[in-house]
């Protein structure tokens, strides 16, 4: 018999304390209901808001087993927390998610069946295929979601609908491979993960979510990562 699958949750935070135990709860949730193996490796870059202690609480009441904590002294970066957490894992599949409700986990078990069904390396959500879809957003911040796509899918073409999502499932060790070829720290790292995945040959294969926007705290998307995003395309589009 085959070893039975496990599944580590990436949570980078930063302000989540109001997020965090609503997010845990609803993962346990839906792995317990689903009698699937998981961890959830929340990775805090010294959240001023306390993020970290309640997470500490979390940890006492869903068990070390599941709750693995692996903070950093500052705010380093998207990119480098996933890289941070993935050195804990333990599953042999790998979610990378939001703290903040944006990516629900009830989309989880589609994700996780279309990858037992086509025994794909990476699935990613996409809220702009099939049934996915935006809630909560102003036709400003959906302008500049779809406005960034676009740009990135006439530039880089790499097949996928939703090439700025940070909802995936990935074989760990597939993402272990990309990432060693990822260059990007920011919100440009999800991109190039993608663009990187594709020009490995790996197979992707893609499930409709909706994204809804945050329930508490603010959107970290601002002009500066607006900048960075257009200038991680061109720097894409010269190397990959």
């Amino acid at each position: 018999m085959a070893p039975k699958d496990k599944h580590t949750v990436i949570l980078p935070t930063y302000n989540e304390r109001r997020n965090l135990p609503i997010i845990i709860w609803l993962l346990n949730r839906t792995f317990t209901e689903n009698d699937l193996d998981y961890e959830i490796i929340i990775v805090d870059d010294a959240s001023p808001d306390g993020t970290l202690e309640v997470a500490q609480q979390l940890q006492k009441l869903y068990n070390p087993k599941h709750i693995i904590l692996r903070p950093r002294p500052g705010k380093l970066g998207l990119g480098t927390a996933y890289v941070h957490g993935l050195k804990s894992a333990t599953g042999n599949f790998v979610i990378i998610m939001d703290a903040d409700f944006s990516h629900h986990p009830k989309f989880l078990p589609s994700m996780i069946a279309t990858q037992k069904r086509t025994r794909c390396d990476i699935v990613t959500g996409t809220r702009y295929a099939g049934d996915g879809g935006v809630y909560g957003w102003d036709l400003k911040r959906k302008l500049v979601s779809r406005g960034a796509n676009l740009v990135a899918d006439t530039v880089l073409r790499p097949g996928v609908s939703d090439l700025t999502g940070s909802f995936r499932l990935y074989k760990k060790s597939v993402l272990e491979k990309v990432m060693g070829k990822t260059e990007s720290k920011g919100y440009t790292f999800q991109m190039e993960l993608m663009t990187r995945a594709v020009g490995m040959g790996y197979r992707i294969e893609e499930c409709p979510i909706s994204f809804v926007d945050r329930v508490y705290g603010e959107s970290k998307l601002g002009g500066e990562e607006i900048v960075e995003y257009l200038k991680g395309v061109l720097s894409l589009w010269l190397k990959v």
